[in-house]
């Protein structure tokens, strides 16, 4: 990836303070680009304005709300690529305020979408999808042809997203591209809640040294991409041509089961313990047992491969979380 291709270039980043978004903002203003950011601190989400503190003199932010249509056609103007990274990512808020969902996932990028089409047709549109979107897997790994086939609204959402973005791809011209991000984890993550994922919750209480639930016993596999190496396919898509049209599956190549990255995060910390509890209930029937991605296409096409492996990834997110503690906590 050529990271001088980025310097001077306007960039807008949707849910740039939030986890994803404010590590490529930061990353892409290290570029040299010309960044701007919108996120609308919806409560709980996990924006935060402290993700972008090494920056902040150097990008704009806005809070407006991506379902202000004026205020959107406002910030993708000038904007030569166009980062999609804001939305709801908790699959059980999903199921218990459905309504809400649509509205994060799907409304918003269906916004930003028409925003681009009337006001800057020529825009680059980089959509984060979700290995959600696939369900429980019929083969492993999933590929990008493997049916999509949602367990929860969730997944519903993200697919109804993507799917607009590529219509807006084939129909009406835009530049547009998808990647199905995996188990993603890193600094500037929200850690106030176990609602978006169980490797926030997981970091938070075993650097608090408390219990840490296996449900089922831990034994489903995933795989786990470090932030950093997300960015990067973030910035393979914004500048490769061969991206435009195209889904991508992000993954990495030793998948392991949650017991044991939680095995490793307590090595890594000295504090925690493991505890096995059955399902509850509302997270039973949105299970996807186990599941890693073949992300042999971005790799063959664009060149990414993950670089990071987990305990190399873990041990940089705790001394992050100890150093800024009181800024996630």
């Amino acid at each position: 990836m050529n990271g001088q291709a980025y310097a001077h270039k306007p960039v807008l980043v949707t849910g740039g303070l939030g986890f994803i978004g404010s590590n490529l903002a930061v990353r892409l203003a290290e570029l040299g680009a010309d960044v701007t950011v919108v996120d609308s601190l919806i409560p709980e989400l996990g924006g935060n304005r402290f993700n972008v503190a090494p920056v902040e003199e150097q990008i704009q932010v806005s809070t407006a709300d991506l379902r202000d249509g004026e205020a959107v056609a406002r910030l993708v103007q000038g904007r030569e690529i166009v980062f999609a990274v804001a939305g709801n990512v908790s699959h059980v808020d999903s199921m218990t305020d459905p309504l809400r969902d649509l509205e994060l996932n799907y409304r918003t990028q269906l916004s930003l979408l028409e925003a681009v089409r009337k006001g800057n047709p020529d825009a680059r549109v980089v959509y984060a999808g979700s290995r959600q979107q696939y369900g429980r897997p019929q083969y492993l790994p999933v590929d990008e042809r493997h049916p999509l086939e949602p367990v929860d609204v969730n997944g519903i959402d993200k697919a109804a997203a993507e799917s607009a973005t590529l219509i807006y791809h084939r129909v009406h011209g835009l530049h547009a591209c998808s990647l199905r991000l995996t188990n993603t984890y890193g600094p500037r993550m929200q850690m106030r809640h176990g609602r978006q994922g169980f490797v926030p919750w997981f970091v938070r209480r075993a650097i608090d040294g408390q219990e840490l639930e296996l449900f089922g016993g831990g034994e489903s596999l995933r795989d786990f991409n470090e932030v950093g190496d997300v960015v990067e396919a973030f910035l393979f898509c914004g500048q490769a041509d061969s991206a435009v049209g195209e889904v991508f599956n992000l993954g990495h190549p030793e998948p392991i089961t949650i017991r044991r990255f939680a095995e490793i995060l307590l090595e890594i910390t000295g504090s925690g313990y493991l505890a096995e509890r059955p399902f509850p209930a509302d997270r039973a029937s949105i299970d996807v047992g186990s599941v890693y991605a073949d992300y042999a296409k971005i790799r063959d096409r664009l060149g990414w491969e993950p670089r990071v492996g987990v305990r190399e990834g873990l041990t940089a997110m705790v001394e992050y979380y100890r150093c800024h503690r009181r800024h996630y906590w």
